[in-house]
């Protein structure tokens, strides 16, 4: 099962790091999301956990070669 660890660097699959700055819980319907800032312009953003840990849609981007949406840096 995949995760997201925290402080680590993740590539999106447009080419963008992001760091993992923490996890978190939506207040309102208790959704986990991922908090995570982006390594080139410094903007931090939030996203729903289970859309960060998704599959790219090869549809939408046939040009695409990375599996996920979001994946671990080595």
């Amino acid at each position: 099962m995949r995760e997201v660890r925290v402080g680590q660097v993740y590539k999106h699959f447009k080419g963008n790091l992001v760091e993992i700055l923490l996890l978190a819980k939506d207040s309102e319907d208790l959704s986990e999301k991922v908090v995570y800032k982006h390594l080139d312009t410094g903007e931090t953003w939030v996203r729903d956990k289970e859309m960060f840990l998704s599959k790219v849609d090869n549809e939408k981007y046939p040009e695409v070669t990375q599996e996920y949406r979001f994946e671990l840096v080595d």
